[in-house]
């Protein structure tokens, strides 16, 4: 079943389902949102994977934390949730502050979040992940293939998407537009 579209305010900047599909596949993290109505929403931000027909998109992190509770206490049918990745390409300066703008792709899907259960399906996930991020490294010839160990120690989380869309501003020439210089994170080891 594909996902219902959602419109977005911006009808001129609307994609459509294949974009979706493009943009999952090539933005490298997003961030997955759930509510437990105590408090603020929880906001997991991770690399992540979209599967189709279904169409869900996975997460794995760790067996407790915010986004675990908020799971559990949901119970089968899952938690609401949001997940949105997002793309920022050139920055477009004008003449006036109000005007300037920046090109931009994002997706966002809704759908109900739940713990996957079933080892066999948390395992092909988790190795989707791997392909998607190393695919020049193989299972068995660069690094161990999963096992029940690794598995009992991380959780894996799916997001049954029922709506989504996708947005998107580009231009062609634009008189001073500019990547922003993008400094080096703050990770340092030690």
């Amino acid at each position: 079943m594909t996902p219902e579209p959602r419109a977005v305010r911006r009808q001129d900047r609307a994609q459509d389902e294949a974009f979706i599909v493009e943009a999952f596949a090539r933005i490298p993290w997003g961030t997955l949102a759930v509510a437990d109505g105590a408090g603020p929403p929880h906001v997991n931000t991770n690399l992540f994977v979209h599967l189709g027909e279904p169409d869900r998109i996975y997460v794995h992190t760790a067996r407790a934390g915010a986004l675990a509770d908020v799971v559990r206490v949901a119970g089968e049918e899952g938690a609401a949730a949001s997940f949105t990745a997002a793309a920022m390409g050139r920055l477009l300066p004008a003449d006036e502050a109000l005007e300037f703008s920046v090109e931009y792709a994002g997706v966002t899907a809704t759908g109900r979040v739940v713990e996957v259960e079933d080892d066999v399906e948390a395992e092909h996930a988790l190795q989707a992940l791997l392909d998607r991020y190393a695919p020049h490294l193989r299972p068995g010839r660069d690094y161990r293939p999963i096992i029940a160990a690794e598995l009992a120690r991380t959780a894996v989380y799916r997001l049954d998407v029922d709506a989504w869309s996708g947005k998107q501003k580009a231009v062609d020439a634009h008189e001073g537009a500019f990547r922003l210089p993008m400094p080096e994170p703050p990770i340092e080891a030690g």
